[in-house]
């Protein structure tokens, strides 16, 4: 019996971005230059696979320092740390080494510069996720207003309404961000912006081809964890842009083939931490099932690169 035809859209960019790969090459390095286990302060990044393929190699993950010996060497993971926790690992005299992404260093840069100049701050982010952790933590207690909604930002009320700035969450909605920010400014008209969008190439990016590739599309998949903040966003996307259908699956046999039952297309991308090696599952899965014909949808091209820290290129 023949198959099904059957289209696959295949955005692009996909799946890694640099500041992921870069953290993932940090823990790979650090267990080859110091050997296992190296312990590695929350998941490095969101996605389970590559947690997994990690602690295989002698990545021990762990959601405080305290969970850390003081003789081996710990990790910060790519969504940032408040500074409290540099501070308590340089008192106790470990070695450790930041892989917090460029990109999300740049937002605290951003913070303590606006601090500096005697701004308070809104972080326009998700409550406990974790690169909203961090950044908050970079500021003393009451320096920073979360707002998540539209709705938030009547509610916020600032120490003075004239030194105010923002900043955001680097993995976000860039048309819920825009939003938010139109309502900051309407509130507070002389709160002050990042000189940069906040919010980071690789989400802007992989919305961005998520946009072009729905409207074609009879369903979506987006390939990322469930606390993957940027994956979920995509998902978002894809739903607003014109696909009903839009679905996160962490892995293939994830995929609910009942609910795809006599689609003509479909649409695949991944979040920034999900590897490639997942997108190739997916689409082999698709194989199994359809006669597939794989069309490329895109909207931009990478070539960003961020280097590992310098202790990590030294000899032991």
């Amino acid at each position: 019996m023949p198959k099904p035809s059957l289209t696959l859209y295949l955005a692009a960019p996909r799946g890694f971005c640099a500041g992921v790969d870069r953290a993932i090459k940090i823990v790979e390095m650090a267990l080859e230059k110091w050997g296992a286990p190296v312990y590695v302060r929350h998941e490095i990044v969101h996605n389970r696979y590559v947690v997994d393929g990690l602690r295989d190699k002698g990545a021990v993950f762990v959601e405080e320092l305290d969970e850390c010996p003081n003789d081996r060497p710990v990790i910060f993971s790519a969504h940032g740390v408040p500074k409290a926790v540099p501070a308590e690992a340089a008192r106790r005299e470990m070695l450790f080494v930041d892989a917090t992404c460029p990109l999300v260093s740049k937002v605290h840069i951003e913070a303590e510069r606006h601090y500096a100049d005697g701004l308070q701050m809104v972080m326009i982010g998700h409550e406990g996720h974790p690169e909203t952790v961090g950044t908050m933590g970079q500021l003393p207690e009451g320096e920073v207003i979360l707002v998540e909604t539209v709705e938030d930002v009547a509610r916020v009320t600032p120490r003075d309404p004239g030194k105010l700035a923002f900043i955001t969450q680097t993995t976000l909605s860039v048309d819920d961000t825009a939003d938010i920010v139109t309502a900051l400014q309407a509130r507070f008209p002389s709160i002050v912006g990042p000189h940069k969008e906040d919010i980071c190439y690789a989400t802007t990016n992989r919305q961005e081809a998520v946009k072009a590739m729905a409207p074609r599309c009879d369903a979506m998949l987006v390939i990322g964890a469930p606390n993957s903040s940027n994956s979920k966003r995509l998902v978002e996307v894809g739903r607003a842009a014109g696909c009903d259908y839009a679905q996160l699956v962490q892995r293939a046999d994830e995929i609910d083939w009942r609910a795809l039952d006599g689609i003509a297309s479909v649409g695949l991308t991944a979040g920034a931490s999900a590897p490639e090696v997942l997108v190739n599952e997916v689409i082999d899965a698709f194989r199994a099932r359809f006669d597939v014909t794989v069309e490329m949808v895109e909207t931009a091209v990478e070539r960003v690169e961020f280097k590992v820290p310098r202790v990590l290129r030294e000899p032991a």
